[in-house]
């Protein structure tokens, strides 16, 4: 098995172990074979952060805007969260099933 496959496989794996640390060193440090897959390993383990921010910046912006915070912030924590669940499973299940399609081909 070829180093630069493992290195790729890797990146995506450290969803695992250091989702964000592992794929800028391989970025930075890797050949032209692993580069493209570390950046993409590492927008996918980015992208979940970024939807929960700004489900709590929507979070924030409705309890300030409402009248009734108390069921506005109930309602929409549940719905945020829910969200923002879905796309971390979606994201944590496409970096596995990547990471085993590098290490296959």
């Amino acid at each position: 098995m070829n180093g630069n496959k493992i290195l790729a496989a890797l990146s995506y794996f450290s969803v695992l172990f250091a989702p964000i640390l592992f794929p800028i060193i391989v970025w930075i440090v890797g050949d032209n074979e692993t580069k493209p897959h570390a950046k993409r390993a590492l927008w996918t383990h980015i992208i979940p952060s970024i939807a929960s921010f700004i489900g709590f910046v929507i979070l924030g912006i409705m309890g300030i805007g409402s009248n009734q915070p108390d069921v506005t912030l109930g309602i929409g924590t549940m719905i945020v969260l829910c969200i923002c669940g879905i796309i971390s499973l979606y994201y944590f299940i496409w970096n596995i099933v990547k990471g085993i399609k590098v290490l296959k081909a």
